[in-house]
């Protein structure tokens, strides 16, 4: 049992040391006729299906085709949505010994130069478009603007997927571990991006133990709808499967219908998601004439998950819902529940750090380790933290302190077993009077509510107090015309009186980071400018 808020490694689960390419290979020598991957191909919209040894291929092409475009340790570029190319191209690039340069299909034109340039990334590989968005074209004119990136589509296939392997590239790929694999940009909502350098170790190691943690059957098949281009899609939805040799099916466009459709066809048993994801199928799923798919183990995270969400995800798929902690940083996942834990803990808190990471909570003014059960900023140390922000040292500096301990900006509790529960983030703390209020014990009060599908809750500055505590909600259905005064009331019989918010907003959409993660400076921004409805 712990005395404080810091919790030491357990090393009894020991890492692997291999690199991303290396294991591809192992899994295709293992089963080369198992099904590794179903996907859409770019451009056609086709579907693909690929065993493990014709995976193997494509990425063995893949790198004989970056090897002739960019040299070993640089930087390529991926500019895709989850079309069938992107898995190929993240293996080709690995077993290539390039940095593949995650990059998010929605970016304008000015982010996606920012990106380029700040990465030094000599190749860049897009698609010609996603949904409605002309990418060919913005494409296009940055590559007449920066002379140095060799710009291709993902049509032009013989340019970086050529039809034989070169042997002598496939001898030549990387075996350490150590070494850089992806580079991640942050969703940059408040201020510029900041690029996420990750090792190969990093990447297969949280994967592994990952899906050892929660005991995921192996050979599963795994239905992944989140953004490729964020670790949450690109290591647990996809590294994730590989590691227990089983299937990734890879949805291109988000659309619950469908989706529901592809895992009662493709006896799905695992569903990664976020909370938007989960609760618009639940949404579907509740009006639907169709039986609800049956899975096994419902995976995610990124944000509070309520309690009533989990639920109801139990309830409807007959899954165990599992509940993963991390950022981009930590590639991605520090902490997770299991099927074993008890009720308690699955819905009360985000589980227990991974093997082989130590963990500590600090008080944020001074950087000691607090008590336990005391609020605190969560740290993490070990194999899975970023080797750097690149090109970006005094950042890095900011963010990992001298004990090597990385500042995640996530404020939490741990217990005597190490267990955390999550209060809030360090810049969304809401200041009034003098009085500390984290948004997350506020919104998991009002996700209680059956009418209420989503909460937001936010500081706004105020002369007097500081800051007052504004809700945000999306409701269900026709609004209630008594819904303040049942929302005031909710709340008042959970919380101290200084947590209960001063003003109520209805909104039908919260603006999202392309992770799904609430964009709570554009509701602040949205409240200060009486966009936003508010009950009175």
């Amino acid at each position: 049992m712990l005395d404080r808020a810091y919790l030491p490694a357990d090393d009894s689960t020991p890492l692997v040391e291999i690199t991303v390419g290396d294991l591809l290979r192992q899994r295709a020598g293992e089963h080369p006729d198992r099904l590794a991957l179903i996907g859409t191909r770019h451009g056609s919209g086709v579907e693909l299906r690929l065993t493990y040894a014709e995976l193997l291929a494509e990425a063995e092409r893949v790198a004989t085709g970056l090897s002739r475009l960019a040299a070993p340790g640089s930087f390529v570029a991926l500019w895709a949505p989850n079309v069938v190319e992107w898995p190929m191209i993240q293996y080709g690039a690995a077993l290539a010994g390039v940095t593949l340069v995650a990059l998010n299909p929605v970016l304008r034109q000015a982010e996606l130069e920012y990106a380029l340039r700040h990465s030094r990334a000599t190749v860049l590989l897009h698609a010609d478009s996603s949904r409605t968005y002309d990418m060919a074209t913005v494409a296009k004119q940055l590559g007449e603007q920066i002379p140095e990136l060799t710009v291709l589509s993902l049509s032009e296939t013989d340019r970086w997927r050529p039809a034989e392997p070169d042997p002598a590239v496939l001898a030549a790929a990387p075996t350490d571990p150590a070494a850089p694999v992806m580079l991640q940009y942050t969703s940059g909502t408040t201020g510029r991006p900041k690029g996420v350098l990750l090792r190969h170790r990093s990447l297969v190691n949280v994967a592994k133990l990952t899906m050892e943690a929660i005991d995921v059957e192996a050979g599963a098949v795994g239905l992944n709808p989140l953004p490729m281009f964020h670790t949450a899609s690109c290591v647990i939805g996809t590294l994730g499967p590989l590691w227990i040799g089983g299937t990734e099916i890879l949805i291109e466009q988000f659309d619950p219908v469908g989706v529901l459709d592809a895992m009662r066809r493709e006896n799905v048993t695992v569903l990664f998601y976020v909370p938007a994801v989960l609760g618009a199928l639940l949404e579907v799923q509740r009006s639907s004439t169709e039986p609800a798919p049956r899975l096994r183990t419902v995976l995610g995270g990124a944000s509070n998950v309520s309690p009533t969400m989990i639920e109801a995800a139990e309830r409807v798929f007959g899954a165990a819902v599992i509940n993963l902690f991390g950022q981009t940083e930590l590639a991605p996942v520090l902490t997770a529940t299991r099927p074993t834990d008890s009720r308690s803990d699955q819905l009360q808190t985000v589980g227990h750090p991974l093997p082989q990471v130590d963990v500590k909570i600090v008080d944020p003014a001074t950087g000691e380790v607090v008590p336990l059960d005391t609020p605190g900023e969560i740290c993490a140390r070990g194999y899975q933290q970023l080797i750097e922000y690149l090109h970006d040292p005094q950042a890095t500096a900011a963010t990992v302190d001298a004990e090597g301990f990385v500042h995640t900006g996530d404020l939490g509790t741990m217990d005597s077993r190490g267990y955390i529960r999550l209060t809030g983030r360090l810049k969304e703390l809401i200041i009034r009077k003098g009085e500390n209020i984290a948004p997350a014990e506020i919104e998991s009060c009002l996700a209680e509510l059956e009418f209420v599908i989503d909460a937001a809750v936010v500081g706004i500055p105020d002369e007097t107090l500081g800051e007052l505590v504004a809700a945000v909600v999306r409701v269900r259905g026709a609004e209630p015309a008594d819904l303040r005064e049942r929302l005031i009331a909710h709340c008042r019989e959970r919380l101290s009186p200084y947590k209960l918010p001063a003003r109520w907003f209805v909104t039908t959409d919260f603006p999202l980071t392309p992770t799904q993660k609430v964009q709570k400076f554009k509701l602040v921004q949205s409240i200060t400018e009486g966009e936003l409805r508010e009950l009175v």
